[in-house]
């Protein structure tokens, strides 16, 4: 089902909330974040390369571990990937923090893209790259967006850097938000 008016874009509200999502930041922040970026983040299965815009042949990180393997499986299941994907980026976002507008890398990752955003809500909006049409979409904590065909090379994304959004006509202030950005590496 398109979401929006964007044909191949799909939105789950509660696809993870409660317990779930605590252990799942619990478990990110055990770990270590990388801080090079404006925002942390963390690689799993395979290293992005931002400067590179790439995957390179020595990004394998090993397989996902078992907490996210659980998600990437249950993303199979609910028929949102054909087969598991093998690669996830953590972003944190604190409030006044985003992310410029982008398609997510086209020889680098296969045809789906799925976010999964936990802790707060914010803002996504939604460019035509042959257009001058714009969506927005909010996404609400432990909900997920998927993304393909014309959602996923048609369409930029981005996150505004700003600390609130106006949702409804109320300004909603950001807290810190996580999300998990599902995908499949291609090689070679």
């Amino acid at each position: 089902m398109d979401f929006e008016g964007i044909e191949g874009l799909s939105y789950v509200p509660g696809f993870l909330a409660g317990q779930p999502a605590d252990e799942v930041c619990r478990a990110l922040d055990a770990g270590d974040w990388d801080t090079t970026l404006k925002r942390r983040v963390q690689h799993f299965g395979y290293r992005y390369d931002y400067r590179a815009r790439s995957v390179p042949d020595d990004a394998r990180l090993g397989p996902l571990p078992v907490w996210l393997g659980d998600l990437a499986r249950r993303l199979v299941e609910d028929g949102h990937f054909g087969a598991l994907p093998d690669q996830v980026i953590a972003n944190e976002y604190l409030p006044g923090q985003g992310i410029s507008a982008h398609v997510d890398c086209e020889p680098c990752f296969g045809g789906v893209i799925a976010s999964l955003s936990l802790l707060s809500a914010c803002e996504m909006v939604f460019r035509h790259r042959d257009s001058d049409a714009r969506r927005s979409v909010v996404l609400e904590p432990g909900s997920l967006l998927v993304m393909q065909g014309a959602a996923r090379y048609d369409w930029t994304h981005e996150i505004p850097a700003r600390a609130s959004d106006i949702v409804d006509g109320v300004r909603r202030m950001r807290g810190r938000r996580v999300s998990l950005t599902f995908r499949t590496v291609v090689l070679g």
